[in-house]
């Protein structure tokens, strides 16, 4: 065998453990990447973090100490009995006392309290002759889960809890008549609860994918330094790229509404105009917050991972997929701060309750409060990176 050969067969050898050694260091090579990767690396940790504790701690499917209001028109021994006997069953907690049936009926629409009990004048003569008089309770069923579970427990349970009270015989028969009134989905049909959160589950990840994408793909294809050379300010910039996708985040929310309305029969009691000016609010809120992720995030990906992370707790928190006034309160401290809370209470109230702004004052308020409190953060951000 020539030299020529022996070299020629050296090199097509295989080395010991050659495959083994790349192996190792392409893995070694990637662990080192994501260890740079902060974000990607917080990702991994804290998704499922808080996956675990906002379904083990902040869900409830069966929500209790509900906020209702109370109409009492005569003040008996017998009318507090019974508001106390539905304080305890957990599911009520009183924490209105109105006058009138119109203060009565704006709580209801505004959404401040979720079930109404009035006991009527002369309700306690009534039952002592026998007459079997009407306690009606009126509940906010656009949220069938939280008022259907209430109103199943009810008759029940004050029967019981009115044992010790009255003789209601054996076996007990109720000394008075129920009459549970679930206003505005009557039916408790869960696509009109359904499709109005729709529109701002919908309208919350592509708006903030949209723009939490915005700055970091001008870094990534490197036009952001041409961006920076140019005479043109930081707000200026952020209206440039925020104000085309309003229009897109209005044409997605007109197309969601007209389907529900045509397919799904969902009604829009309130106004049509003061519907689309909140929704063109919670739009812009929304491109803000994301625009801010774009000036904090370095890549596309991390965008990405930084918008889901914020989509996750706005659908678990917002009282989209599970009652809002059965969640702890530090949970309901936390949805308070997301703007899809929000827009979820200011859609179903206007289409389902035919709301007005007297009863979204608060909320819109809200969403004006978030949007500023995100521009001011990305102008400042965008700022630094122009210096």
């Amino acid at each position: 065998m020539s030299a020529t050969d022996m070299i020629r067969n050296g090199e097509d050898r295989e080395p010991a453990f050659g495959f083994w050694r790349r192996s190792y260091a392409m893995l070694l090579k990637e662990f080192i990447q994501l260890r740079r990767d902060r974000v990607s690396f917080a990702m991994i940790i804290m998704i499922p973090v808080m996956q675990l504790l906002l379904f083990g701690y902040a869900i409830n499917t069966t929500p209790r100490n509900l906020p209702s209001a109370v109409l009492l028109q005569e003040d008996t021994d017998l009318g507090r009995s019974i508001l106390k006997a539905m304080e305890n069953t957990r599911y009520f907690r009183f924490t209105r006392e109105v006058h009138t049936v119109e203060e009565f009926d704006q709580l209801l629409q505004s959404g401040k309290v979720l079930f109404g009990v009035e006991i009527p004048r002369g309700f306690e003569r009534a039952v002592r002759r026998g007459d079997k008089p009407a306690l009606l309770v009126a509940a906010d069923a656009t949220d069938p889960v939280a008022a259907g579970s209430a109103l199943g427990a009810l008759g029940p349970l004050v029967q019981s809890a009115l044992a010790h009270d009255l003789h209601i015989g054996d076996p007990p028969d109720m000394p008075f008549e129920i009459r549970a009134h679930a206003r505005y989905n009557p039916a408790a049909e869960s696509r009109l609860n359904i499709v109005p959160g729709l529109v701002g589950t919908i309208l919350t990840m592509t708006m903030l994918i949209f723009t939490a994408l915005s700055v970091t793909r001008e870094i990534e294809r490197g036009t952001m330094e041409s961006l920076l050379s140019m005479p043109i300010k930081p707000v200026e910039v952020m209206f440039g790229k925020i104000v085309p996708y309003v229009i897109v985040g209005f044409v997605q929310a007109a197309l969601i509404i007209g389907i529900g309305v045509l397919l799904f029969g969902v009604p829009i009691l309130g106004s049509l105009t003061l519907l689309a000016l909140l929704t063109t609010l919670f739009i812009t809120t929304n491109l803000s917050i994301g625009y801010t992720f774009s000036t904090i995030v370095q890549n596309q990906l991390q965008a990405m991972q930084l918008s889901m992370m914020f989509f996750l707790p706005s659908i678990l928190l917002s009282g989209f997929m599970f009652p809002f006034a059965g969640m702890p309160v530090w949970a309901q401290y936390v949805g308070e701060g997301l703007p899809l809370t929000h827009f979820v209470r200011i859609v179903r109230a206007i289409m389902l309750k035919g709301a007005g702004m007297q009863n979204l004052q608060y909320d819109t308020i809200a969403l004006v409060a978030l949007m500023l409190i995100a521009m001011t953060i990305a102008v400042t951000r965008f700022r630094r990176t122009l210096d």
